[in-house]
């Protein structure tokens, strides 16, 4: 019990040494069994947003193959570990390698989707600007012509007779 007070008060956690903290016989022999590097401690500043991490299509293939050739599970977990992946990744890239290499590796454009606009949409919005234009058109049309009859009235100039078949 004493001993393990001793060894915690040393810098020593159980039978490990704490990081950074040299072992008190070690230091006491002269040995270095690690290098005196000065201890940053870490940032511990947050970013304000995270950064959503981006893999190129290179890279994604390669990981598939190295994934591939490995044997067993084991060596697939120490490549996700070593690249700091999940498992997900790999079934995901996988799918999208076999629906089409290039095409399914592609980032897929997040957000929304937007609606795609029916030609007949289009068409029918054109329409209406037409149908509005062409209203305007002849209102104005229509009071040139009564303001001509007016005119032609006080006058006295007589207007010919719409020939028959034409509306007013």
């Amino acid at each position: 019990m004493i001993n393990e007070k001793i060894r915690t008060a040393q810098g020593m956690e159980g039978a490990r040494r704490a990081t950074g903290i040299p072992c008190a016989a070690t230091a006491a022999q002269g040995a270095h069994s690690m290098p005196a590097v000065p201890i940053h401690p870490p940032d511990p500043e947050v970013p304000e947003k995270a950064v959503r991490r981006r893999f190129t299509v290179e890279y994604k293939l390669n990981i598939l193959q190295q994934a591939d050739a490995c044997r067993d599970e084991r060596g697939i977990g120490a490549l996700l570990r070593k690249e700091g992946l999940y498992s997900s990744h790999l079934t995901t890239w996988r799918r999208q390698r076999d629906r089409g290499i290039l095409s399914g590796l592609q980032p897929k454009q997040r957000g929304r989707k937007t609606n795609p606009i029916h030609p007949l949409q289009v068409e029918n919005l054109q329409l209406r600007k037409d149908n509005s234009r062409l209203q305007r058109r002849l209102k104005r049309a229509e009071l040139i012509i009564d303001i001509q009859k007016k005119i032609s009235q006080m006058l006295g100039i007589p207007l010919k007779n719409p020939e028959l078949g034409e509306d007013d």
